[in-house]
């Protein structure tokens, strides 16, 4: 932490005056190396996007494929050891998004995990959708969706979600990890301590995992995460069905990631199919 020191009281106005007119400017280069030095020394360079050097989309490594072609073709996936968020309106394409995310990371051989916060994962869906199961860790909680008729109660399952992916971080060997709070209640979500995320991003770092936050509105990401805000494409004719049958959503992703002095906003489009 850089803290300035109080300039005495007994120094005179006319002795400051002449003093700093005499003294050279300091070059702005010299402050700003200064300042990335005392950065790296508390281990908070990684905070600044100029610092983290470029990801390979075609790096199993460096990323986690979703299974979903148009998503890869164009980033090549999620980045592994970062904080990710999808987010998106109810029926929007965030289950959809995530199943794929499951089947392909189980696919690869790799361990998953899902908190579930409000108990709304569908085992039978992700099955249907190509999810290995006997590979997914499933973490059952329960949030009421009115927070007005239980706030304390909402407050203390989602801290008690926020303990358990906290303690899947620090396990570690899971390849994806999703914490899904699509459904609660925006007041629960507000009064989380804003550190909370600080201190998710800082155990994901480093990791092989994949680690996304699920929500209705944007959460937290890391330097080098990506939020992808997922929005319907309707057809032309406004069908979503055909005839009784639901034929599928096509999904518009829209891309953000901050990345080396430029704002990256990428638009995908891909379709759910109903089975």
């Amino acid at each position: 932490m850089l803290v300035a020191e109080r300039p005495s009281l007994t120094s005179s106005v006319s002795a400051d005056r002449s003093s700093s007119s005499a003294r050279p400017a300091r070059p702005a280069r010299a402050d700003r190396a200064a300042l990335l030095a005392t950065l790296a020394a508390k281990r908070l360079d990684r905070t600044l996007t100029t610092a983290l050097p470029p990801v390979d989309p075609s790096d199993a490594l460096a990323v986690g494929a979703t299974a979903v072609p148009a998503f890869d073709a164009s980033l090549g996936g999620f980045p592994r050891g970062q904080l990710s968020e999808i987010v998106g309106a109810r029926s929007s394409g965030r289950t959809s998004l995530l199943m794929q995310m499951l089947a392909a990371a189980t696919a690869r051989g790799e361990l998953a995990a899902v908190v579930d916060a409000l108990d709304r994962f569908d085992p039978a869906s992700a099955l249907a959708a190509g999810v290995d199961l006997d590979r997914v860790l499933w973490i059952r909680g329960q949030v009421m969706s009115h927070p007005a008729a239980a706030r304390d109660t909402n407050q203390k399952a989602l801290e008690q979600a926020v303990k358990a992916l906290s303690l899947v971080l620090q396990a570690g060997n899971f390849g994806l990890v999703a914490f899904d709070v699509g459904e609660a209640p925006a007041d629960a979500l507000r009064r989380l301590p804003f550190t909370t995320w600080l201190r998710v991003q800082r155990m994901v770092e480093g990791q092989q995992a994949v680690c996304v936050l699920i929500g209705a509105g944007p959460m937290a990401r890391s330097a080098a995460g990506l939020t992808v805000n997922l929005t319907i494409a309707r057809p032309a004719d406004g069908r979503l069905f055909d005839g009784r049958l639901f034929t599928g959503l096509k999904v518009e992703a829209r891309v953000i990631r901050a990345r080396a002095h430029r704002h990256e906003d990428v638009s995908v489009r891909f379709e759910t199919k109903s089975t």
